[in-house]
């Protein structure tokens, strides 16, 4: 058999299709799988280089392709859709995907492979924010029903249970309505639980991890954002520099700039919906508390909120942080406050 220089691989639940080819760019390879005969196939395949898109299930296969020795890469599936010829099937997907693993300037946009604890910590905060959306959500619809008969209260998740607790003293409710609200005021009941389990967790999983305590001295940055930018960026040395990583979390302008004249739009929004909403966020609340003189800001921070609006005085601030980060995780440095304030005093 010709040796098979490397392999593209559509994945899906049940069948996988192979495109394999040589050397020679010919092709060699192009066979269907079904599940059940993927890793018996590649079991007894020489070492060769897989491709695969980073998709659900991708990372558990990238590991049994690693373990039986072959050199596995994750694409995103945005670079692969350029060298799709024509049409939508399994075979051109997975020639796509032969022919997208073999690009210099794909290689460098590749999916790191996830461990198994590393999975398992970004389920952790997946199912966080999930139950944290429903509790939102849940909080909101008893407030609406509850508008409805002329009760309001404060904002926050905290005034949803005393309102709860109103609306059964409350003898001009109808019984009927008295019994939905019991029926939503379990239910919330129950998500705060949860949520309170699964924050249990976090504290622990972030006591006991010794980079996310060294990211989370960063200011703006908490156990949340820490525990983040851990699962997320699982190899930072993969980013040229801190402006390449804050590019990938989507904290840059959208340039579209043509003929000599630059244009800068909004932030991309690329990457990591949730990194980039912690860091905003994280960067937002401390803005809020340099303007009520709780603490001192940078230099930096001090001439940039001189002269911009909050909010994108935020974003910059959460770029800057994420540079940071950056610089932390490749580094095994730790935040200095004594050199930030050092700094803070000499300009003043």
């Amino acid at each position: 058999m010709t040796k098979i220089a490397r392999v593209g691989v559509d994945t899906s639940k049940s069948v996988f299709q192979l495109h394999g080819v040589d050397e020679a760019e010919k092709v060699v390879l192009l066979r269907k799988l079904r599940r059940r005969e993927f890793l018996a196939f590649f079991g007894k395949l020489e070492p060769t280089a897989i491709g695969l898109e980073a998709c659900g299930g991708s990372h558990c296969w990238a590991r049994e392709l690693q373990a039986l020795g072959h050199e596995v890469v994750l694409i995103p599936p945005q670079y692969v859709k350029a060298y799709v010829a024509r049409g939508k099937n399994d075979a051109a997907d997975a020639a796509a995907i032969c022919e997208a693993m073999s690009r210099p300037r794909i290689r460098q946009r590749l999916v790191p492979i996830k461990s198994a604890e590393q999975t398992a910590a970004q389920m952790m905060l997946a199912i966080r924010e999930g139950l944290v959306k429903r509790r939102t959500q849940l909080g909101n619809t008893i407030r609406g029903h509850a508008a409805e008969f002329g009760l309001v209260t404060a904002k926050g998740i905290d005034k949803i249970e005393p309102l709860l607790a109103l609306i059964a003293d409350d003898a001009a409710m109808p019984a009927l309505a008295k019994e939905m609200f019991a029926v939503l005021g379990q239910e919330f009941i129950e998500l705060r639980a949860r949520t309170a389990r699964i924050d249990k967790r976090l504290k622990a999983f972030h006591g006991g991890n010794e980079l996310t305590r060294r990211l989370a001295t960063i200011p703006g940055v908490g156990p949340i954002g820490a525990c983040l930018l851990a699962t997320r960026i699982t190899n930072p040395h993969g980013f040229r520099s801190g402006r390449m990583c804050a590019a990938w979390m989507g904290l840059t302008p959208k340039d579209h700039s043509t003929a000599g004249k630059q244009r800068l739009g909004g932030i991309t929004r690329a990457g990591d919906e949730s990194l980039r909403a912690v860091l905003v966020s994280g960067a937002t609340a401390y803005i809020q508390q340099v303007k009520r003189g709780r603490t001192q800001p940078s230099p930096w921070l001090a001439r940039l909120l001189a002269r911009k609006e909050p909010k994108p005085a935020a974003i910059a601030l959460a770029n800057k942080t994420a540079r940071i980060a950056w610089k932390l995780m490749t580094s095994g440095q730790s935040y200095d406050r004594g050199h930030a304030a050092a700094l803070t005093v000499a300009v003043a």
